[in-house]
């Protein structure tokens, strides 16, 4: 678990930089993000083979960026139904599938109420959420290494600290990655608040990186390492404990929050594991207002550019908000986060989705430095070519083999994995008719048309 946490953290690490670059030289970009960065980046170019494929490369990374921002706000709405039944569940409180995902819808009215209200407010929330969230991950991480090293009787699943972070099989790194890229992912959204910032070239960049580093290079990997480190054989509910345990366990964390409590806490395990899922149900609400706060930004965005139906291109009168976007953005999370609670399989088929379209437009974002950067005489080899080239090799990567082997696996891995290819592909062919006939109707060409420069007069 660990190693694929580390290979998903370079891989966002890559991926960042070249989004602070991008953010760097175009520090207008504002609510545009990556959106912004695709025209502008063809645009500065000299020469005209750039210059005409502008709009064409900033609808695509667009068009594709909705299918990350706007799954992924429903991802998260299916986790915290998920975590309410959990919750409920300690209490002797039994949720059924109807009530699961009035769960989902009411939690989806709740963010987007939140967002629709306007950023100042959701920057406080995610301010408050963040503080909690972190204290409540370093806090069981020391926990869980407290009770490893007072309680050595116990069988531990890993023999020391070098059996956690080392790689064991290299399949279960990549697949454990496309788990852990769902931690990671969030650092760009700095990027579509630019807008908002006092200093934007200062400031986004140094957002960017510092929120990926104290997400995943600290907070993440801290509790990742505590949490393998303490699985041991008396870990409940399978009988054989360890990770088979773990993997029977719908709270996994909370099992061994409840162990440490009770053996090493003066069997304070049952308050302790609400005060914990409390902490995670409030991280998830900051998680998904900020990815949907980012999503629909970018469809105001293309819907001021008439690249979307205008409507969602319409700011708020009194919030300043792109309303309708958020409205349309918590409708479908909640549908999604619905559809998600009923199994497994729907979980994954639209976690797949969304995986699907974050590593395509983190690809194509570090294939626009080497585009906004390569006329640029004086460009630094490593942060413009290097970086980004080798950014774009691991998402792409990244993606050919979290799809390779879900579908090598057969089952209803490799089902789940065809229907959510099917929605992607359902998606590009929408947004490609979508441009033909929306360019059509106002008489917009596909290609810029090169400019004609008349010579001068003597």
């Amino acid at each position: 678990m660990v190693p694929g946490l580390l290979f998903v953290l370079v891989l966002a690490f890559l991926t960042a930089l070249s989004y602070s670059e991008l953010a760097n030289i175009f520090p207008e970009a504002g609510a545009g993000s990556s959106y912004y960065f695709a025209e502008a980046a063809f645009l500065q170019r000299e020469e005209q083979v750039h210059y005409k494929f502008a709009r064409l490369a900033k609808f695509i990374v667009g068009w594709v960026s909705h299918l990350y921002y706007w799954i992924y706000p429903g991802i998260m709405v299916a986790f915290t139904a998920t975590l309410l039944v959990f919750i409920l569940g300690q209490f002797g409180i039994a949720l059924n599938q109807p009530l699961e995902i009035g769960a989902a819808f009411l939690f989806a009215a709740i963010v987007g109420l939140i967002a629709y209200r306007g950023i100042s407010g959701s920057t406080m929330t995610a301010v408050i959420i963040n503080a909690i969230q972190l204290t409540a991950l370093v806090a069981f991480a020391i926990l869980a290494i407290a009770f490893r090293t007072t309680h050595p009787e116990l069988s531990y699943a890993h023999s020391g600290l070098a059996s956690v972070v080392l790689p064991h099989n290299f399949t279960n790194v990549i697949f454990q990655g496309t788990i852990a890229i769902l931690l990671l992912v969030g650092f760009e959204s700095v990027t579509a608040l630019g807008g908002e910032a006092i200093n934007p070239k200062r400031d986004v960049r140094r957002a960017i990186l510092l929120s990926l580093a104290i997400q995943g290079g600290v907070a993440y990997v801290i509790e990742y390492v505590a949490a393998n480190f303490f699985v041991n054989s008396a870990t409940v509910p399978a009988a054989s404990g360890g990770y088979a345990a773990a993997a029977a366990s719908g709270a996994p964390i909370g099992d061994m929050v409840r162990q440490i409590g009770d053996t090493m806490l003066g069997g304070t395990g049952f308050p302790l594991v609400i005060i914990l899922a409390a902490t995670v149900l409030i991280a998830l609400i900051g998680t998904t207002l900020a990815c949907l706060n980012t999503g629909v930004r970018i469809t105001y965005v293309m819907g001021r550019d008439n690249e979307v139906p205008g409507i969602l291109g319409m700011l708020h009168f009194r919030h300043a908000t792109p309303h309708y976007g958020v409205i349309a953005l918590a409708v479908i999370s909640a549908l999604l986060g619905g559809y998600a609670v009923l199994s497994a399989d729907n979980l994954l088929q639209i976690t797949l989705a969304s995986n699907t379209g974050t590593f395509l437009v983190y690809g194509m974002t570090c294939a626009l430095v080497l585009v906004a950067f390569g006329h640029v005489h004086k460009r630094n080899v490593v942060k413009h070519v290097i970086i980004p080239v080798a950014g774009l090799v691991a998402n792409l990567g990244m993606l050919v083999g979290v799809v390779y082997m879900s579908v090598s696996a057969g089952g209803s891995t490799q089902t789940d994995t065809l229907v959510a290819l099917g929605i992607v592909a359902a998606w590009i062919v929408v947004g490609a008719v979508w441009l033909v006939f929306n360019s059509a109707a106002n008489k917009t060409s596909l290609l810029v048309k090169p400019q004609v420069i008349s010579p001068e007069k003597p």
